[in-house]
């Protein structure tokens, strides 16, 4: 082999296709070299659901050196709120059991033929509803780089596995920052797509806040990603009108002389920004300016508490649309030792929320996203802090507090930045570029035009060739 196992899982995702391709590694050799590492540092980070060890190395027997597919040979874990086929489908909770589901989702058929190998599935917050993954059923998942700290959510396990070197790559998804917030946490790069840019078939329809992703260490390898998953799958109701080029090929052309906004104000009132993110993000401007972009400090339209309703109230019936499916396999509705309270608190508001409020507020959320982009048209992209707090310790936001509501409150306090993108449906990226003198990362967010992944790529990977971190490793 030609490194060591946590070497290997440390690389570039075409490098790693490549050494299968050339015949220098083996497909199986490089998938033991995943399981030999989700062996070593599982135990300590807690990111995993389950662990596909025989099924991987015996789909990797199948690739052969001179495979020309684009991740040959390359070990992959999904998020565990997507149909593995075959495998456990949890949702992070225990009132969905067992459930074995008899479907690929389409990015997972999708992986697979591009030569991926699944490994196995990823924790996550339970329903996907948190900004932090510590579940009742699986107890909580832990930041490689500090163990006592979230590694975010609700893609918590994917950012840690990536973070840890347990994969080279993950399965993420995104209705409030799930992608950006665990990738700003745990030192990796977090995506979030245009809206309909990759197909939730077969099982989910139209998102208005939802969408797929991948964490990644790198820019190059979220771009490659991108547009191996991007695109419609029949029977889709609507979707993102295609790119002029690849996302790859945008993502290596170097922007120059852009006009970027700095938002470093929470979006939100109730909202404090942490003194070390600010820093982060400043400093970032900073070396924007230097990259020859005109960088200029402007105000969001900041938005009262009643902006949590309006959200929640599209938000709910999103992740209650997943409670409903368990609900309907199990044959009845959710109890108190079913769900955590956080979960069972915004079932009940799903329940009791009626047709024409549910319809008021999403009214509500696209007029506050028509002016969020009118006020951001002015430039090429926008930067804010991916995060207001550096990543909470373990049990600061815990879902099984008697006031609910108040947990939730708190946690649109920490992550106030994210969720305006989700409504917008625009794509913004969570980018590693700072860390505390403790060695905790702190990140922040690009936001780009609507339907403009491109670009917003492509001044990524300028920011990242000019600071670069896919080397930092955490201590495990």
């Amino acid at each position: 082999m030609p490194s060591t196992a946590t070497d290997l899982m440390f690389r570039p995702v075409d490098e790693l296709a490549a050494l299968v391709r050339a015949g220098e590694i083996s497909a199986r050799e490089l998938v033991q070299a995943s399981l030999d590492r989700i062996e070593e540092v599982e135990p300590k980070v807690n990111a995993f659901v389950d662990v596909f060890a025989d099924d991987a190395l015996a789909e990797a027997d199948g690739v052969q050196s001179g495979d020309e597919r684009p991740l040959a040979g390359v070990p992959v874990a999904i998020k565990n709120n997507v149909p593995v086929n075959g495998k456990r489908l949890t949702f992070g909770s225990p009132f969905l059991e067992d459930f074995r589901p008899p479907i690929d989702a389409s990015l997972v058929t999708r992986l697979r033929r591009a030569g991926a190998i699944i490994v196995g599935t990823t924790t996550l917050s339970e329903w996907g509803i948190q900004p932090v993954t510590e579940t009742r059923r699986f107890g909580p998942t832990r930041n490689p780089w500090a163990l006592d700290r979230t590694p975010g959510g609700s893609s918590g396990g994917p950012a840690a596995a990536v973070a840890a070197g347990m994969v080279p790559l993950a399965h993420g998804n995104d209705g409030g920052g799930s992608t950006r917030i665990p990738a700003a946490c745990c030192g990796v790069v977090g995506l979030k797509p245009q809206r309909g840019r990759i197909s939730m078939a077969p099982a989910i329809g139209e998102q208005f806040l939802a969408v797929e992703g991948v964490l990644t260490r790198t820019v190059r390898d979220t771009a490659a990603l991108l547009d191996l998953l991007a695109g419609p799958e029949l029977g889709d109701s609507s979707w993102a009108p295609p790119p002029p080029e690849p996302f790859a090929e945008a993502a290596g052309r170097e922007p120059a002389g852009l006009r970027i906004g700095l938002a470093l104000e929470p979006p939100i009132e109730s909202a404090t920004l942490d003194p070390a993110c600010e820093a982060v993000t400043r400093e970032v401007a900073a070396l924007l300016e230097e990259l020859g972009h005109h960088v200029e400090e402007v105000t969001p339209p900041v938005q009262g508490p009643e902006i949590f309703d309006t959200f929640i109230d599209v938000f709910g019936p999103m992740n209650c649309g997943q409670m409903a499916f368990a609900a309907t396999v199990n044959g009845r509705e959710p109890g108190e030792d079913d769900m955590e309270r956080l979960s069972l608190w915004l079932w009940e508001r799903c329940r009791a929320l009626d047709a024409v409020a549910m319809q008021s507020a999403l009214v509500r959320i696209q007029q506050l996203s028509r002016m969020l982009v009118a006020w951001a048209s002015p430039y090429e992209a926008v930067l804010t802090p991916a995060l207001a707090q550096p990543p909470v310790t373990i049990g600061t936001l815990d879902p099984d507090r008697p006031d609910a509501e108040a947990t939730l409150r708190e946690a649109a306090d920490f992550v106030p930045y994210t969720p305006p993108l989700n409504m917008t449906g625009q794509p913004a990226i969570a980018l590693p570029l700072g860390q505390r003198d403790d060695g905790l990362p702190l990140g922040v967010q690009l936001v780009g035009r609507p339907a403009q992944e491109g670009p917003l790529l492509a001044l990524a990977a300028q920011v990242e060739a000019a600071r670069p971190w896919a080397d930092r490793r955490p201590g495990l």
